[in-house]
């Protein structure tokens, strides 16, 4: 006994979703009266036709931007929508990163007011958060993270969503933010997620093995490079100086410069910060059963067998490669 046109138009018909201008009070004058300005606000509709021309003729703001119709479409040929799609295919048997970066995180950082230079409960978020991407997607071999970007290393052979670039990197970048944002009590129970972070990704095509370490290894040089950087910055800044001081006072020095002023005025040896601010965290699954000597899971029972992992290693180097050739399929 349903008749299906008595059914919720939300269900029907879907939605639309398009901004109008519309009057809102903005201020009162010095009489009380209220001072009107019309702004752009995003709002719903369930339309029966959106391809008819009167819905598109009776809503002004699309009439502006995007014109209007002088007829009504006929019934839609699917194939002929269909052939304006771009299937941008990534370059085969190539070695896939995706590598997504928080969007504004400066402020984000600013507004939870994380701890300078480095958060260490933010970087533990951001870690569970590519393992819970490794572990959704299996043809994704190894992560590098530091700060607030990830990188993903897709195996070369790999045929995720047929090599569409876009729906690779949305795929992976919506995961990521979504659980972040799930995660998030679990790592800060006493302080209000004030608003959604939100990540941007690309994706890039290495040929060869080699030149993918180089890539590597250059986001691990990156992350010691802005790590002692930010560490002697900020250690000027809560000394008394001023942000722009502290940028002049650090300009032009080098890596022994820094270490020295860390020595000397603030009694810290670089060396000794933790290695997750100093080497970043690699995240990849266990070959076999057994420990993990610099990540989290060190001291900890025996993990296992093609459990996902996180480390703070020396990536840079061969040896950690030798020493597991799974990861990329090294040999």
């Amino acid at each position: 006994g349903i008749n299906y046109k008595t059914l919720p138009e939300l269900f029907r018909q879907g939605s639309c979703l398009f901004k109008t201008k519309v009057e809102e009070t903005v201020k009162h004058d010095e009489n009380g009266n209220p001072v009107k300005r019309l702004r752009r606000k995003a709002v719903f509709v369930h339309s029966e036709n959106i391809a008819a021309r009167s819905f598109w003729n009776e809503h002004p703001s699309l009439y502006n931007e995007l014109g209007h119709f002088t007829k009504n479409i006929g019934r839609t040929e699917p194939d002929f929508v269909r052939s304006f799609e771009f299937e941008n295919k990534l370059l085969p048997l190539t070695w896939v990163v995706v590598r997504i970066d928080g969007c504004h995180f400066h402020r984000f950082s600013d507004v939870h007011e994380f701890e300078k230079p480095n958060d260490e409960q933010a970087l533990k978020l951001m870690n569970s958060c590519a393992v819970a991407v490794l572990e959704e997607f299996e043809d994704i071999q190894f992560a590098y993270g530091v700060s607030d970007e990830y990188s993903f290393v897709l195996k070369k052979e790999s045929e995720l969503y047929k090599r569409q670039s876009s729906k690779i990197i949305s795929a992976i970048t919506s995961l990521f933010t979504s659980t972040y944002v799930i995660k998030w009590e679990d790592y800060f129970p006493h302080k209000e997620l004030k608003y959604p972070p939100s990540f941007d990704g690309r994706a890039v095509c290495y040929p060869t093995y080699k030149i993918l370490l180089d890539y590597l290894a250059w986001r691990q040089v990156d992350c010691h490079i802005n790590n002692q950087y930010n560490t002697c910055f900020w250690m000027l800044v809560k000394s008394g100086k001023t942000k722009t001081q502290s940028q002049d006072y650090l300009k032009g020095t080098q890596t022994r410069e820094k270490n020295e002023l860390l020595s000397r005025q603030f009694g810290i040896e670089y060396n000794s910060l933790p290695l997750v601010f100093r080497m970043g965290s690699s995240v990849f699954r266990l070959k076999e059963a057994g420990k993990v000597e610099n990540g989290v899971v060190s001291g900890k029972k025996l993990k296992q067998e093609g459990e996902v992992v996180v480390d703070h290693c020396n990536i840079i180097e061969r040896c950690f490669w030798e020493e597991h050739p799974h990861i990329l399929s090294y040999s």
